[in-house]
């Protein structure tokens, strides 16, 4: 490994995850964004890429876009980030992920095979995919559930966790679901809106949305949410400050309720609002909404 201690530490951000997941939106968001972007570079080259970057005056960003195309390499990967950050260099993993049935489709509708399936089903190839990825995913800085965003949110999030500023503030994508269908794999913090009167069980407000004024009255006039949202903002601010310190730019705060229609989807909208008032960039997702 090539010694980067005499050159000036550069920002590196490695861009991996699922096949299918989003990889070529992300490079593209990060290039706009003036990263100097390489796709599909063999791990064991990672060291001399950046040490050539490091020498050039215009180039202090640079994105790689690493994917099993690559090979069986992903023990060498981790060798090469933890000699490049003991070097000084800021290394952060982004993983992109979605769900199997999600990739099934895109690879479907895209009338494309997965590079790992072989002779069998794109399933089959995924799930090799998963195997060889885990410890990546484990290690990663941001993970980004696809699933259910899309290339314009995807943007977004990438815009928002990547761009460089000098004031550095947390940025939030607030996210409202469904416990039934699962918590969102990318959430950093899960809050459970299921203490709170459902308004399902009110007949004229059941066809109705959380972001409805309706709804969103019902279920935020009751004391009990108004205490959840001041107690539940003075907990994001605490976290920020250490989140920041750590390194870590960008949170994704899961609002869950029993199907992702009502309450979740009001106290979404209002904790958003919130912090859209305190000055943090807030992206509102409502993941599960017109599922049922």
């Amino acid at each position: 490994m090539l010694s980067l201690m005499n050159e000036q530490p550069i920002e590196i951000v490695l861009v991996t995850g699922m096949s299918g997941a989003g990889r070529s939106t992300a490079a593209r968001a990060l290039e706009d964004l003036g990263w100097f972007v390489v796709d599909n570079l063999p791990p064991q080259l990672l060291d001399d890429l950046v040490a050539s970057v490091a020498a050039r005056e215009e180039a202090r960003r640079l994105a790689v876009v690493i994917d099993v195309r690559g090979g069986n390499t992903f023990d060498v990967l981790e060798l090469e980030v933890a000699g490049l950050r003991e070097a000084g260099n800021n290394v952060r993993v982004l993983f992109l992920e979605a769900t199997d049935e999600t990739l099934v489709r895109r690879f479907e509708s895209n009338r494309r095979p997965h590079p790992l399936q072989g002779g069998g089903r794109v399933l089959d190839g995924l799930g090799r995919e998963r195997d060889l990825l885990a410890n990546l995913r484990g290690g990663a800085d941001l993970v980004i559930d696809t699933s259910s965003i899309n290339v314009h949110e995807l943007r977004r999030k990438i815009e928002a966790a990547f761009r460089l500023e000098e004031d550095v503030k947390l940025r939030a994508t607030v996210m409202s679901f469904g416990f039934k269908y699962g918590i969102p794999v990318d959430a950093d913090l899960v809050a459970d809106m299921r203490f709170l009167p459902n308004p399902f069980w009110v007949p004229e407000l059941r066809e109705h949305t959380g972001q409805e004024a309706d709804v969103s009255d019902y279920v935020t006039n009751h004391p009990e949410a108004r205490e959840f949202l001041d107690k539940y903002t003075e907990l994001l601010d605490l976290v920020a400050d250490g989140y920041l310190r750590e390194g870590k730019q960008y949170v994704t705060i899961a609002i869950g309720c029993t199907g992702g229609k009502h309450r979740s989807v009001a106290m979404t909208e209002h904790l958003a609002a919130r912090l859209v008032k305190q000055g943090m960039e807030t992206l509102v997702v409502h993941r599960d909404l017109g599922r049922e």
